[in-house]
C-alpha cells in the first residue's frame, strides 16, 4: 500500500459537539437512556441546549475524531462530510483542516443548519449523546471524489451514517470505489441502537465490503442478537478478515478467521469523559497499522490513545498524539 496519497480517508458525520455536564436526575427528568446515541430534530435540540448550564463546544463526529487523532499521530488522513455554509460549518471545517487532515468537502449554501451532538457527561464519565444531523445527513453520492478514495490505502466508514439514504449510497459508492482500487474498507458499528436499526444490511455489508471491522461489545453482541460475547466474535470471525472489538475495561480483542489476540486496556487514573473512546481506539489502531505495527501492538496503541483522550474533556486531543506514542515505546512515530 506504498502508492497512496493518503494512510485514512475517513466518511462520516460532520458535527460540532456541545459537552455539558449533567446529573443523574438531569436524564432521567429528560428520558433519555444513559450511555445511549438517540437522533432529535431542530425543535428538540434547541429546547435541550436551553435546558443546559454551561457549554463547551467544540468539533466532532465519530470519523472525523478518528481523522483528527490519525492527523495528531503524523498519519497522512483525509475526511469526506457535509456542513452548512454557517457558523458551526465553518468552525468544523477550520477544526479539522487544523489538526492537518484534509477536508474540502462543498459546504451546503441552503437546507439544514449544520450538525451538532449534544452531549451529557454525567458524574462517572459515561456520556449520553442527543445528536441533531443536520446538514450531515444531506451527504450525498456527489461529495464522494472518486480520485481521493482510490487514493487512500483504508476508506473508513462511520455506522452512523447507515441512516440517512443518501448518505447510505454515499458509503455504498465510497466502498466500492476503494474495492475496485484494491485499497481496504474499515467500518465502524458506531452504536448498538444503529446496529438494531440496520442490521442485515450492516451483515450484507461486513459480508461482501470490509476488510476491517471495529465494534465494541455491546455492538458486536447486537450484530449478532447474543448475549455472550465469545458467541459474538466467533461469529464475527466467519464473517470479516478482520475485527476489532472493544471492551472497555476488559481491554480488546483483535479477531481473525484464523487467529485471536485478547490485549489487555491501558492503565487509566482517573475518567474524566469516555467521549470519543471507540473513536481514539481506532485511530490508534489504524495509526499502527499505517506505521506497519503487528495487529496485538496496533491495539496496544488504540488502547493507549482510548486511555488518553478520556482523561481529557472532548474527543479531540490536547497534545499530539505521536508525542504520547513515543512517550510509551511507540517508536515509529
Amino acid at each position: 500500500m506504498a502508492d497512496h496519497r493518503f494512510d485514512v480517508l475517513g466518511i462520516g458525520n460532520a458535527i460540532v459537539d456541545v459537552l455539558a455536564h449533567v446529573d443523574e436526575e438531569f436524564l432521567i427528568r429528560h428520558d433519555l437512556v444513559k450511555g445511549a446515541m438517540r437522533l432529535i430534530d431542530e425543535v428538540q435540540a434547541e429546547r435541550l441546549y436551553e435546558s443546559l448550564g454551561p457549554t463547551i463546544e467544540q468539533s466532532g463526529g465519530s470519523a472525523a475524531n478518528t481523522i483528527a487523532a490519525l492527523a495528531s499521530f503524523g498519519c497522512r488522513a483525509a475526511f469526506i462530510g457535509k456542513v452548512k455554509d454557517d457558523q458551526l460549518g465553518r468552525v468544523f471545517a477550520h477544526d479539522i483542516r487544523a489538526t492537518g487532515a484534509h477536508f474540502d468537502t462543498p459546504p451546503a449554501v441552503d437546507g439544514p443548519t449544520t450538525a451538532r451532538c449534544l452531549v451529557l457527561i454525567t458524574p462517572d464519565g459515561e456520556r449520553t449523546m442527543n445528536t441533531w444531523l443536520g446538514a450531515a445527513q444531506n451527504l450525498s453520492p456527489a461529495d464522494i471524489d472518486e480520485e481521493r478514495v482510490a487514493a487512500s490505502a483504508i476508506t473508513y466508514l462511520e455506522g452512523y451514517l447507515w441512516d440517512p439514504p443518501a448518505a447510505k449510497e454515499a458509503f455504498q459508492k465510497a466502498a466500492d470505489i476503494a474495492r475496485q482500487a484494491g485499497r481496504k474498507v474499515a467500518l465502524s458499528l458506531s452504536d448498538s441502537f444503529c446496529v438494531d436499526r440496520h442490521r442485515e444490511s450492516f451483515l450484507e455489508l461486513i459480508r461482501t465490503s470490509v476488510d476491517i471491522l471495529f465494534a465494541n461489545e455491546a455492538e458486536i453482541k447486537a450484530l449478532y442478537q447474543v448475549s455472550n460475547f465469545n458467541d459474538a466474535m466467533h461469529a464475527v470471525r466467519k464473517d470479516c478478515p478482520l475485527a476489532v472489538l472493544t471492551r472497555s475495561a476488559a481491554g480488546s480483542v483483535v479477531a481473525l478467521p484464523d487467529d485471536v489476540h485478547v490485549i489487555e486496556a491501558h492503565p487509566v487514573s482517573h475518567v474524566e469523559d469516555a467521549t470519543g473512546a471507540g473513536d481514539l481506539f481506532a485511530a490508534g489502531f489504524l495509526a499502527g497499522h499505517a506505521r506497519g505495527l503487528d495487529l496485538p501492538d496496533a491495539a496496544r496503541l488504540g488502547a493507549l490513545a482510548a486511555a488518553e483522550i478520556i482523561r481529557q474533556m472532548g474527543a479531540r486531543a490536547t497534545r499530539p498524539f505521536h508525542e504520547v506514542a513515543r512517550e510509551n515505546g511507540f517508536h515509529h512515530f
